[in-house]
């Protein structure tokens, strides 16, 4: 199931579950709509359908708590997986004000001077849970989505601390949906695909991950309890890099879509001080 948080004109948000005529060709690409929040509500269809062409889809979460990343996650080849890797993942968080969903704009900071984009499985958690059992991580996840964990890449390199790096808004696009029938298991080995205006950037699989989702879930749960809407990025292959306004960032996973997002520059909008 694809499960989507997506308007149209005139309309607030509502959630749906996407179906692609390449499925069934029972319908066109359509949106069946369901009633509330699937995160907190079992799914209702309403029986309306809407056209995916004609909805803009949101990020598929905005998450309540808080997005936490793993960096340092994957190897270049298969070979070095047979390597020890006996340290932990750098943990890190990031503010729910970073999420932005499909085709919305990036804001090149004119504070960075090196903005990177970052492709990345991203976990969507289902319920509260702490100190996850491997075995039982499937219990806790709602499903997964594409994330684009973009990163101020002068300032992650001169500061401690990776907060500012990475938490500056819009450096978080999340979508286009979340598909929820995948099972941890299943998501080792999957193949991340990044372009930059066409031209491939990053050509890697999940099965190059030192640390699969399962265990990062896990390996999170132990020092943060975690709630529904919570996010969790598994990390980056190779390959990321710079981008400048103007560009377009795209960033497919195998079994669950493509992420494509614009980068424009920074705007004075900050508004009046009461």
């Amino acid at each position: 199931m694809r499960i989507a948080r997506f308007t149209t004109p005139g309309e607030d948000p509502r959630f749906g579950v996407v179906e692609l005529a390449e499925d069934n060709g029972e319908h066109p690409d359509t949106i069946a709509v369901v009633s509330g929040d699937p995160l907190v509500s079992s799914v209702k269809y309403t029986g309306e359908r809407v056209l995916l062409a004609d909805a803009r889809l949101l990020a598929p979460v905005i998450p309540r708590s808080k997005i936490v990343g793993a960096g340092s996650q994957y190897v270049e080849t298969k070979a070095e997986l047979n390597q020890e890797f006996s340290r932990q993942p750098t943990f890190f968080f990031k503010p729910n004000t970073s999420v932005i969903g499909p085709g919305d704009a990036i804001i090149h900071p004119t504070e960075v001077k090196e903005l990177c984009f970052e492709g990345e499985l991203a976990v969507v958690i289902g319920r509260i849970a702490r100190k996850v059992p491997l075995d039982r991580v499937d219990e806790v996840v709602f499903g997964y989505t594409v994330a684009n964990d973009l990163t101020a890449g002068d300032i992650n390199r001169t500061e401690v601390g990776w907060a500012r790096a990475k938490g500056w808004d819009t450096f978080c696009p999340l979508g286009p949906w979340i598909v929820t029938h995948l099972t941890a298991a299943e998501t080792t080995d999957l193949a991340l695909s990044s372009t930059v205006d066409g031209v491939i950037k990053q050509d890697s699989s999940t099965s190059l991950m030192i640390r699969n989702a399962a265990q990062i879930v896990s390996l999170a749960s132990e020092f943060t309890t975690l709630l529904p809407g919570d996010v969790i990025l598994t990390g980056t292959p190779v390959g990321a890099g710079p981008v400048q306004p103007g560009q377009e960032i795209s960033i497919t996973i195998e079994g669950i879509g493509t992420l494509s997002n614009p980068v424009v520059e920074d705007r004075d909008d900050w508004g009046e001080v009461e």
